[in-house]
């Protein structure tokens, strides 16, 4: 019997609403290819999960210090991805901001360039293999009155595989049930109702999904989870369900962040890192990270004999794209300023709302499954006892890209 070792899920909703405001078009610029950008060694792919890398360090930043010590999950990758698409229809000063805060300079690398690296990335995770399931994908409901341009929907299908719908969005509860019922569809049902009060105005919808389940190559068996203590904070304190696991693990510690860092391999080529930070360290782990850590992590750690403490939890993100893009520098698109005349022609168009949805689960694997594997005994070694008993950081990566980060400060609290 097959047992899922995790299940993540992230939704990124982007409605878009006319605006009858008309105004002179800011000058052209980013869009001129450079040719500097050819001096860039790197395959496309390489360049887009480095700036998603960039990106997810930024946006945490963000989220971190507005969440004042809560839960934080979300997936760097599906939400660079679906902004990505909208350069496709962005123009002047509104292309400028997303790129910038997608962290693309568009002195290194093209605009083509960009939109094929996402085009690699996306045939590279969409895979289902060997305990794996990966599936990214991006969707555009039309409202039917509107033609969206050849060039656009052209370019939407061969970078990004998004498929584009006409929908009545007047008739706003009808739309509503239809939507929700793909996104539940393309979701294999763990996201059921994700949109609510759909506005009527709407004009365009884009919705940016990836779904995650995979299996744990190292499972934890369920006879040993006890319910044990976390430590919130200096005084709050909990009672969670401590997964046990005893045996060889990548592990190691990072000098410059103060951190126990282990990772975790998930059949089909993916890996969870869980970082630790020593007792009143969190503020300087989150306050440094950066790439260069992320990627330093793999070769960080070492396989030696652990006996391993971690928490079962189930974490569900919610954010409000609007204030955080704003806050980060993507101004004009939510305002009458923005210029997304690539997409049907007309400038008239801006974003009313952008919501970003995530969810995870961690747990063991199945009796069946476990009792097969059994734990795992390393003789002659000592083994060191790590113990995720108290806030730590989450980062889900295949191929060296992020597809998701968080932060477990509570693992009784799901939002």
């Amino acid at each position: 019997r097959n047992m899922k070792m995790l299940i993540s899920l992230c939704i990124l909703l982007v409605g878009i609403l006319s605006n009858s405001y008309c105004y002179e078009p800011y000058p052209q610029g980013v869009r001129n290819q450079n040719p500097r950008a050819q001096e860039n060694q790197n395959m496309p792919w390489q360049n887009v999960r480095n700036s998603v890398c960039r990106f997810a360090c930024c946006f945490y930043k963000d989220i971190s210090s507005r969440e004042n010590n809560g839960n934080v999950f979300f997936s760097p990758l599906s939400i660079s991805t679906a902004f990505a698409m909208l350069t496709l229809g962005a123009r002047s000063d509104t292309l400028t901001q997303i790129l910038r805060v997608l962290c693309f300079n568009p002195r290194q690398i093209s605009e083509n360039e960009i939109h094929e690296g996402y085009r690699q990335l996306m045939q590279m995770v969409n895979r289902r293999n060997g305990g794996l399931q990966l599936n990214m994908g991006n969707v555009l409901f039309v409202l039917d009155r509107l033609k969206p341009q050849e060039k656009f929907l052209s370019n939407l299908r061969n970078f990004y595989e998004g498929e584009a719908y006409p929908m009545n969005f007047k008739q706003a509860n009808q739309a509503q049930i239809k939507i929700n019922e793909y996104v539940a569809r393309r979701t294999n049902g763990k996201i059921k109702d994700l949109i609510n009060n759909l506005d009527p105005l709407t004009e365009i919808l884009l919705i940016s999904y990836i779904y995650f389940n995979a299996e744990w190559e190292k499972p934890f068996d369920p006879k040993y989870t006890k319910m044990s203590k976390f430590f919130v904070d200096g005084t709050k304190v909990v009672e969670v369900p401590m997964m046990f696991g005893m045996g060889l693990f990548k592990h190691g510690y990072d000098e410059q962040l103060s951190s126990t860092v282990v990772q975790m391999d998930y059949k089909g080529g993916a890996s969870a890192f869980f970082i630790l930070p020593d007792r009143g360290r969190m503020r300087k782990l989150e306050k440094t990270l950066s790439c260069e850590h992320l990627s330093r992590w793999s070769t960080l750690v070492t396989k030696s004999s652990v006996n391993l403490y971690l928490p079962k939890f189930t974490l569900y993100g919610t954010y409000n794209l609007k204030d955080i893009l704003y806050k980060m520098g993507i101004m004009d698109l939510f305002t009458d300023k923005a210029d997304l005349s690539g997409i049907t022609g007309q400038p008239q168009h801006r974003i009313s709302q952008a919501i970003h949805k995530a969810v995870v689960k961690v747990d063991e694997t199945g009796t069946e499954a476990a009792a097969a594997t059994g734990m795992e005994i390393v003789p002659m070694s000592v083994p060191i006892t790590v113990r995720f008993n108290r806030p730590f950081l989450m980062v889900i990566n295949m191929d060296n890209t992020i597809l998701f980060m968080g932060k477990i400060v509570n693992p009784l609290k799901r939002n």
